[in-house]
Formats: structure tokens, C-alpha cells, sequence
């Protein structure tokens, strides 16, 4: 298995959480429970933040203080872990409020600006 570095951990975060952010453009909460494959796209893009969150480097982290590890983490064990009990209410705010700004620190992070 090929190890990543941190700075491919970052990205992978960035990809998934920006792909998470436009495929809920335009859309409301409601539509999370209409739409079975929104459903499931959003699930799975907040799974694969928080996995590469996971894997993100101890010492990594400390250089990124601001951003919310153990949250990010702990949402991907939620849904991974307990898929049957899934907020749909917090999946949502995840989304559309703490992805945007988790977004802007990750692009800092990696030199991307704004």
C-alpha cells in the first residue's frame, strides 16, 4: 500500500469536501430525504473527509490548530458506524455551514489562497 503524505491528505479533504459543497448548491435540506443518490453522495463525500482527516499526521495537525480534527473524525465514524441512525439535519449543517469555511483554511493550508 503506497503511503501518503500529509499535503495529499489535505487535498484529498479539499476535493471531497468542495465536491460535497456543490452537488448541495441550490439544493434545501428537504431534498436530502426526496433523493436517495443525494443521500448517498453527500454520506459518502463527508465519510471520505473525515477519512482523510483520520490520516492526517499528529504532527500535522498541530500545524493546522484551527481546524476541527476530532469532529471531522468523529462524523466519519458516525456515519461509517452507525449508517443506520444518520442525522440527515447535521449531515446538512455539516455541508452547507462548516465545509465552506473548512474549505478556505484547507486552500490556505496548501498554498491555494482564497
Amino acid at each position: 500500500m503506497t503511503q501518503h503524505d500529509d499535503g495529499t491528505r489535505l487535498l484529498d479533504m479539499l476535493e471531497y469536501a468542495e465536491e460535497a459543497i456543490e452537488i448541495a448548491k441550490g439544493l434545501d435540506r428537504a431534498d436530502l430525504d426526496r433523493d436517495r443518490k443525494l443521500n448517498l453522495a453527500l454520506v459518502r463525500l463527508a465519510e471520505i473527509v473525515g477519512e482523510a482527516a483520520a490520516r492526517v499526521s499528529p504532527a500535522g495537525r498541530e500545524r493546522l490548530p484551527g481546524i476541527p480534527w476530532a469532529q471531522m473524525v468523529g462524523m466519519r465514524n458516525r456515519l461509517v458506524h452507525g449508517y443506520d441512525v444518520v442525522d440527515f439535519d447535521v449531515l446538512w449543517n455539516v455541508i452547507r455551514i462548516d465545509l465552506p469555511p473548512l474549505v478556505a483554511q484547507l486552500r490556505e493550508a496548501l498554498g491555494e489562497g482564497g
